[in-house]
């Protein structure tokens, strides 16, 4: 059952006229220039098991999903999607789907042509051929795109944020600050799209700050008011708090014409996964009628839990369950303003869990975990909650 949240201002929010973007057509879909704010999601299995994500696909289809990302990381993630996409055709008559291409953005050559959209972060062109320019890397997934009838997108991630921009900042004691070098880098890469002559994109900016997220958007949109954004709060974390989260972003986005697709990312069980649809039109639906919260400001005195939503990128299933168990386990700490970070993967783990006063980085068979970037060593999945609770309690003691 879905989490309804409170209504603490039942009066009707002024939606002012959406910005003006352009048309960016993805399969059989076109977000910007009015059309319908589309709702996606993303596969939480391993590419490689094409028997689970198919029934993903099918599940997020169902629930109306109007893209479904799959990651792939090298060529067998690349060999099972491409199957993958024979097989949503034949079942489910076809539906839209995107590529993360996490870090090898080669392949991109092998995928354009069953994917209907691309999607790289800059912050990963520089983890693979290091020495070769991102703009030369850019300029390759611009002809790829174009020759295969794909839309991309420039997914801009606070925790992943490209380091020559984030160099930049901390270079001028700017560090606490990880918007500026977000809205710097979506802003280089929309530019030099624009100089290629290819205008098929959308751009992201996203953080698990909501705050964060209102800032860099506005940002960006009143910079660039034509091209179109995709919308999310990630590593939001687990219902209802999650939930909350998103919610908090998107109505004071999409409430001001901020917005052409967006996505709700939670951390769920794979079975439980097609709730982010459900829960991005509930939201959508509400701001329409206007019956919303109007939260300007996210409660920051009390303890925030940051955890990533669960995606074909976790190494470990049981990073779920350990979530879970965080929450559970930390009650007794929530009037304190900590924030602790339960991360899945190694792709925006590590960034998250620096930032936090408590990060776990879950890999296969161990947690590592930090205190304020300080790393204190890898524990085994039966250890990890005894040791948060000790450092937890540690903090809560210092700062008392």
């Amino acid at each position: 059952m879905l989490t309804k949240m409170p209504i603490n201002m039942p009066t009707k929010m002024f939606v002012t006229k959406r910005n003006p973007t352009r048309e960016v057509k993805i399969g059989t879909i076109a977000i910007g220039n009015g059309h319908p704010i589309a709702v996606q999601s993303m596969c939480a299995t391993p590419t490689t098991d094409t028997a689970a994500t198919l029934a993903q696909v099918r599940a997020l289809h169902q629930a109306g999903a109007d893209i479904i990302r799959i990651a792939a990381d090298n060529k067998r993630d690349a060999a099972a999607l491409i199957e993958l996409r024979a097989q949503c055709n034949a079942l489910l008559g076809g539906a839209n789907l995107s590529v993360d291409l996490q870090e090898n953005y080669r392949l991109a050559e092998v995928l354009a042509p069953h994917v209907d959209k691309i999607r790289y972060n800059p912050g990963h062109l520089y983890h693979h051929e290091r020495a070769k320019p991102w703009r030369d890397k850019v300029a390759y997934l611009a002809d790829i795109a174009a020759r295969h009838d794909c839309a991309l997108r420039v997914g801009v991630n606070g925790g992943s944020v490209d380091p020559a921009k984030k160099h930049k900042h901390d270079a001028h004691g700017a560090s606490n600050n990880s918007v500026t070098p977000m809205v710097e880098s979506a802003l280089e890469h929309a530019a030099h799209l624009d100089a290629l002559g290819f205008t098929r994109y959308c751009v992201s900016l996203k953080d698990s700050d909501p705050r964060k997220v209102i800032d860099a958007c506005r940002q960006f949109a009143n910079m660039r008011p034509e091209v179109p954004l995709h919308l999310g709060v990630t590593e939001a974390g687990m219902p209802p708090e999650g939930i909350e989260k998103t919610r908090i972003a998107f109505e004071q986005l999409v409430g001001h014409g901020i917005g052409d697709t967006i996505r709700v990312s939670l951390t769920l069980p794979g079975a439980d996964k097609h709730r982010e649809i459900a829960v991005g039109r509930e939201i959508l639906a509400d701001i329409a009628r206007g019956r919303v919260r109007s939260v300007v400001r996210f409660n920051d005195e009390r303890l925030n839990l940051i955890s990533c939503p669960s995606c074909s990128r976790v190494e470990n299933e049981a990073f779920v369950e350990l979530a879970q168990q965080v929450k559970k386990r930390t009650r007794y700490a929530e009037k304190h303003a900590l924030t602790i970070a339960v991360m899945g993967c190694r792709v925006n783990g590590p960034g998250e869990t620096d930032d936090a006063d408590l990060g776990l980085w879950c890999g296969p068979n161990y947690v590592n975990l930090s205190k304020r970037g300080e790393k204190l060593g890898a524990f085994k999945y039966e250890q990890i909650l005894d040791k948060l609770d000790v450092e937890l309690q540690s903090l809560i003691a210092a700062k008392s």
